[in-house]
């Protein structure tokens, strides 16, 4: 990890609010501008996915087409005006979305950012193609007294309403997060338990907890934030939506992504129909170690994750 990096993090754990100005990331393609490749899904790979976007170029063209998370209500994929889709938010959303446009067959959709994974059954089948690893804290106000550091178990009591008594108020982003699916996963949870919780935190102001802002964050409450995301909106790469945000550090291990110690981890992904992994331009584009998005190893970093050592590879399969 560079040393620009490392300051960053010191920066969270030392409880400096980050104030910076919006980053350069990308955002959907220019209107009217149709690609062979559309894809919608995670807020947390949408910017890494942007960038690759508009960075491969096979055959003189721009093959990948990413539409962010959240914007306008709708999104036209392709050229077809029946491809205006209701924009997906979220892994959970933009995988439900590609399925139905592929069982609807009419090639709105190709692929789907997920920062989670989910094996189950669909109908037709897809594949879960990794292309980095992600880490994920929790994240307090820095004008707060709540403790910088915590061990998992501790941060499991504060999601079960243990600590509440101590003031703590726990926040999850918005449902079909993939943040939202891995942090529960984590804390050993399941969504009827958020459902029951007396003291879990889903709105703030009456609007849904976006992933990654920090803005929603007061004196007393905790969320779940990629450690991505975190470096990318440090680095202004990204928007700064950090606020007075401060990483928390879990049993003692600096949540930095390339930290082998740091053990809240996850693989994210592009998502594809099984049927097309052999096809032109889906294998290019997305399998195996020399495909365009694994080659791509700067922006991957670029973005604040790690490279994936399995990147590219077509094994994670739904049944």
């Amino acid at each position: 990890m560079n040393r620009k990096r490392v300051l960053a993090f010191a920066a969270g754990i030392c409880m400096i609010a980050g104030l910076g100005t919006a980053g350069s990331a990308l955002a959907d393609p220019p209107q009217g501008e149709y690609r062979q490749l559309a894809g919608v899904g995670s807020d947390t790979t949408q910017d890494v996915m942007n960038a690759m976007a508009d960075a491969i170029v096979v055959n003189g063209q721009k093959p990948i087409a990413s539409y962010d998370a959240f914007g306008s209500a709708t999104v036209q994929t392709k050229a077809n005006p029946a491809c205006t889709i209701s924009r997906p938010a979220g892994s959970g959303a933009g995988r439900t979305a590609l399925v139905t446009q592929l069982q609807a067959g009419n090639g709105c959709l190709d692929f789907a950012r997920s920062s989670s994974l989910s094996l189950g059954a669909t109908t037709p089948g897809l594949t879960y193609v990794p292309f980095a690893v992600d880490a994920v804290s929790f994240a307090v106000s820095s004008d707060s007294l709540l403790p910088r550091r915590l061990t998992l178990q501790q941060v499991k009591d504060i999601y079960n309403c243990k600590n509440d008594a101590q003031g703590w108020k726990p926040l999850l982003p918005q449902a079909g997060s993939g943040t939202r699916s891995f942090w529960l996963s984590t804390l050993g949870m399941t969504e009827a338990q958020v459902t029951a919780s007396p003291c879990i935190v889903q709105t703030v102001a009456g609007a849904p907890i976006q992933e990654h802002d920090g803005r929603v964050l007061d004196s007393s409450s905790i969320v779940p934030i990629s450690v991505a995301q975190w470096v990318a909106q440090t680095e202004g790469t990204v928007a700064d939506v950090r606020g007075k945000a401060v990483l928390g550090v879990i049993d003692g291990n600096l949540p930095i992504v390339l930290n082998s110690d740091f053990g809240v981890k996850r693989d994210v992904y592009n998502v594809v129909p099984t049927s097309k992994l052999g096809e032109s331009p889906y294998k290019e584009i997305f399998i195996g170690k020399q495909s365009e998005i694994c080659k791509n190893t700067g922006i991957i970093t670029q973005y604040g994750f790690a490279p994936h050592t399995d990147c590219g590879s077509d094994t994670r399969r739904t049944s």
